[in-house]
C-alpha cells in the first residue's frame, strides 16, 4: 500500500506555558510521548510553544529566546521523533541571522531528519500581538512537505484567515493542513465579543477544509499570560475537521489537552469526487488575485 493512502492518527498538544523555556520543552516532550502511546504518528505543537507569548509587548530582550534551526529544540525533538518513529511539527522562534528572526515551524521526520521549514508569511500587528516587531515574514512558498504519511501542509496562526494560503498548500498535495496557533482574548474582550470571535476562528478554518477537501487541524495554547489587566486569555479549543468540514474532535477552552484523531487520506479523494472544486477552478480567470485591489 502506498504510504499516502494509509490511515494515521494525528496528535495535537494544547498546553499552558510557563516562563521557563526548559519547563515547556519538558512538558511538550512527555505530552508527545503520551500522544504517540495513544497511536499518533504525526504530532503538532502550538505556536512558539517553548515560551510564553512574548509578543504582548515590544521588548528587545525577548530576542534572546530565539535559536537557530537546526538548534537545541530541533535536536531534542529530532531525537524524540527518531525514538518514537513519528513526525513532529515544532514551532520555533528562529534566529536565522543576526537581526533576522522568524516565527517558524520545523517538520521533523521519523528518522530524525529535518523534513522542511515553514516561516510564517502573514505577520499581524495588533494590540498585544506586536509580531511585526519580532518577525520578518517568511520567503518560502505555501507548500506541503513530503512525509511517510503523505504530504503535510504547515501554516501558522494569522495564516489561518487567508484562503489563498490554504489553497496553495492544498494544491501542493497536502492531505492535512496544520495551524499551530496562539490566539486569545484581550483584556475585557471576552464578555463582549469572545464567543463570536472563537466561532469565526473555527468557522473560517472549517471552510478551508471544505473548499480544499483536506483535513484541517488547529492547535492553540491555553491559560492566561501577562499581568492582570494586561494579560491575554488564550482560548484553547484546538480542533480537527475532516475534508467535509465536520468537527472530529475539540479540546476544552481552559484546560491542557492532548487530542489524538484518525485521518484517512481516502476521505480526501472521496470528498473531492463529490465536490470537485479543484476540477472546476477557472485558473485562466484569477489573475486579479495578484493585485492589492481591483479598481
Amino acid at each position: 500500500m502506498h504510504p499516502s493512502s494509509m490511515r494515521f492518527c494525528l496528535g495535537l498538544i494544547q498546553m499552558a506555558c510557563a516562563e521557563d523555556p526548559n519547563q515547556n520543552l519538558a512538558k511538550a516532550t512527555w505530552r508527545i510521548r503520551e500522544a504517540a502511546a495513544r497511536g499518533a504518528r504525526l504530532v503538532c505543537l502550538q505556536e512558539l510553544f517553548r515560551s510564553q507569548y512574548f509578543c504582548r509587548r515590544e521588548d528587545s530582550e525577548m530576542f534572546a529566546l530565539a535559536e537557530p534551526v537546526p538548534g537545541p529544540t530541533t535536536e531534542t525533538l529530532s531525537a524524540l521523533a527518531r525514538e518514537l518513529g513519528i513526525v513532529i511539527v515544532a514551532p520555533i522562534f528562529e534566529r536565522r541571522a543576526p537581526g533576522l528572526y522568524h516565527n517558524t515551524a520545523a517538520l521533523l521526520l521519523p528518522d530524525g531528519s529535518l523534513g522542511g521549514v515553514y516561516r510564517k508569511m502573514h505577520i499581524p500587528d495588533d494590540p498585544f500581538y506586536y509580531e511585526k516587531y519580532y518577525f520578518a515574514p517568511g520567503d518560502s512558498d505555501f507548500t506541503a512537505f513530503a512525509t511517510p504519511l503523505g504530504r503535510i501542509g504547515v501554516l501558522i496562526c494569522w495564516d489561518q484567515w487567508f484562503p489563498e494560503a490554504a489553497r496553495l498548500a492544498a494544491l501542493s498535495g497536502a492531505v492535512v493542513l496544520l495551524y499551530p496557533t496562539a490566539i486569545g482574548w484581550l483584556p475585557g474582550e471576552k464578555e463582549r465579543d469572545g464567543a463570536a470571535q472563537r466561532e469565526a476562528w473555527q468557522l473560517v478554518q472549517r471552510a478551508h477544509a471544505i473548499a480544499n477537501g483536506v483535513y484541517v487541524a488547529a492547535v492553540n495554547r491555553t491559560g492566561r499570560e501577562g499581568p492582570p489587566g494586561q494579560d491575554l486569555e488564550f482560548w484553547g479549543s484546538s480542533f480537527v475537521a475532516d475534508p467535509f468540514g465536520r468537527l472530529l474532535a475539540e479540546a476544552p477552552a481552559d484546560e491542557e489537552a492532548t487530542l489524538v484523531v484518525e485521518c484517512d487520506p481516502a476521505r480526501v479523494e472521496q470528498v473531492r469526487r463529490q465536490w470537485p472544486f479543484l476540477r472546476d477552478r477557472r485558473v485562466d480567470a484569477y489573475g486579479g488575485i495578484l493585485r492589492r485591489w481591483l479598481e
